[in-house]
């Protein structure tokens, strides 16, 4: 590990008490989740559900349901790592402003955080949408298995490759045979808590993230490329009020010619590096 970056990177923490702390995918791959994308930014699976087609089409929630119920196991069954700790205790020092992640996964709220902002929903949640009953994902998974042994005893054989987001990629299946569960209150079509892809951010979510900028002395952001819009702007709004911007993360990101510097390598490692200090409030 470049110790002067890391000399380089305590310098910037000690200069900056109040902090932005945007995290992406790269946070929870120690925890046995995957990431989107390579060192390169380009995405590593396959094509991800679609906001509107989920909308529009069964054929569509056939097939989210019947990879989730597999790939939900592995978020369900992951435990936040020493990244996900260590911002807790940052948080816990005062040294937080707010800390936005892309991630579904919960880990950050499981490992302790609570100035926290899941910008891309909660996979641990459904929601309904026509009535926005919400219910705990684990409750949807036991609907799911009751009305579908036989499908999912006919895959249990196989090794799904996992997703970040609670997607599983199998080879050639046909989903038709799929039962999907609708609200237990309305009948209403369920939905994961989450923004798919061509889905939009609340709008509170984003004015809430773009004040803490705002306030903030500096933005970290850690396991992100940034190549998705909705996190990358916060950077682009750091960078016209001249807040400085590190990221940690290995490969290319979409804000490197925004950044004050960058460093590459394993989230835990370097934070473990850092040494943090209660701000004076606190």
């Amino acid at each position: 590990m470049d110790t002067s970056a890391i000399a380089q990177l305590q310098r910037f923490i000690d200069q900056n008490r109040k902090l932005f702390i945007l995290t992406g995918a790269g946070c929870s791959t120690d925890s046995g989740i995957p990431a989107y994308r390579d060192k390169l930014g380009s995405w590593l699976g396959g094509n991800p559900i679609q906001h509107q087609e989920f909308l529009d089409h069964h054929h569509v929630r056939q097939r989210y349901w019947f990879r989730s119920v597999f790939g939900w196991k592995v978020i369900g069954n992951a435990q936040p790592n020493l990244t996900h700790k260590l911002l807790a205790e940052w948080e816990a020092k005062g040294r937080i402003e707010l800390l936005v992640t892309q991630n579904v996964d919960c880990l950050h709220r499981r490992a302790g955080s609570r100035s926290l902002l899941e910008l891309h929903g909660r996979l641990d949640q459904v929601v309904c949408l026509n009535c926005d009953e919400v219910y705990h994902r684990e409750k949807i998974q036991s609907e799911l298995e009751s009305l579908n042994p036989h499908v999912i005893d006919a895959f249990n054989h196989f090794e799904p490759t996992p997703g970040p987001d609670g997607d599983a990629t199998f080879g050639a299946v046909d989903y038709s045979l799929m039962e999907v569960p609708s609200c237990m209150s309305c009948g209403g079509v369920l939905k994961p808590n989450v923004v798919f892809f061509g889905g939009n951010v609340p709008r509170e979510d984003v004015q809430a993230s773009y004040a803490a900028v705002e306030k903030c002395d500096a933005v970290v952001v850690i396991g992100s490329s940034l190549m998705v819009y909705s996190g990358y702007r916060f950077c682009k709004r750091a960078a016209e009020l001249n807040k400085p911007i590190v990221v940690i993360n290995d490969g290319r990101t979409r804000a490197d010619d925004i950044l004050s510097f960058k460093l590459a390598g394993d989230c835990q490692q370097i934070l473990s590096k850092i040494q943090i200090t209660e701000t004076e409030s606190n």
